[in-house]
């Protein structure tokens, strides 16, 4: 009986052991949830929805300053011959914006005849003064402006006209004649020479009325006692165009009939 009583007390102690063993093995398995509060929320501005709507009659106020700024400039870029450059500061520029924002401008679609006008200005003083591809040159421009304009064709046929008439030019160094070289000297005096031979009627372009009449003075000493004819222009460049007899009827008619020659009006 006592040995019976010692192994059931053995066996109730073993059991014992194993549940306590078996309870804390299930405590470490156990996870633990611990509840996290939700975050707050947090309200985000949005600035865009904040900026006060402009009015509509605030739009086409700013509208129409930006316009109008922009006819200005283009305005003075033609006034002062920036017409299609520089790149990013001439007249053509300036109205096609404007055209952009209101097709129907009326000023703007001025402004390009105006750059047109002021092309065939150009085109007829280089084609007068001899200077043919700087006239053709400028005249492609005035066709890129507007290519339908009809003054087009007239100034096309004009300079073709004055390429053929084969009168001589000569353009001298501006700084030669600035400084009176003797080497433009040299060529002034060969000029008159022609002129004299080929009965010819001069027309002298110059910077100023000075240096035409001095360039004038060393041809005709260079021709003593012959009588050169002619004009004097005043341009940027230094030149002088021989019109041979044929083609200078209308120029004798302007000119003094004397010795002197007169500026003639741009």
């Amino acid at each position: 009986m006592l040995v019976r009583s010692t192994m059931y007390r053995v066996i109730f102690l073993f059991s014992l052991l194993l549940l306590v063993l078996s309870g804390c093995q299930a405590v470490d398995d156990e996870v633990i949830i611990e509840e996290v509060e939700a975050p707050e929320e947090v309200a985000i501005s949005d600035d865009k929805a904040q900026e006060p709507e402009l009015e509509d009659w605030e739009i086409a106020f700013a509208r129409q300053r930006f316009i109008g700024d922009l006819l200005y400039d283009a305005l003075n870029a033609l006034e002062d011959d920036r017409l299609l450059t520089p790149v990013d500061d001439n007249a053509h520029g300036r109205y096609q914006r404007v055209l952009a924002y209101d097709p129907d401008n009326e000023l703007a679609l001025q402004g390009l005849k105006d750059i047109v006008s002021r092309y065939l200005e150009l085109t007829e003083e280089a084609s007068r003064h001899g200077r043919f591809a700087t006239a053709r040159t400028l005249l492609d421009r005035a066709r890129f402006v507007d290519e339908e304009n009809p003054d087009i064709e007239k100034a096309e046929v004009a300079l073709k006209a004055e390429m053929n008439t084969g009168d001589l030019v000569f353009e001298l160094n501006l700084k030669a004649l600035i400084a009176q070289t003797d080497e433009v000297r040299g060529e002034l005096s060969d000029i008159a020479g022609q002129a004299r031979d080929h009965e010819a009627f001069l027309l002298i372009t110059a910077p100023e009325d000075e240096q035409a009449r001095w360039m004038y003075t060393i041809m005709r000493e260079s021709v003593n006692g012959y009588r050169l004819r002619g004009n004097i222009e005043l341009g940027s460049h230094a030149i002088v165009r021989l019109r041979m007899p044929d083609n200078d009827v209308k120029q004798e008619s302007k000119s003094t009939g004397s010795d002197l020659l007169v500026p003639q009006a741009q």
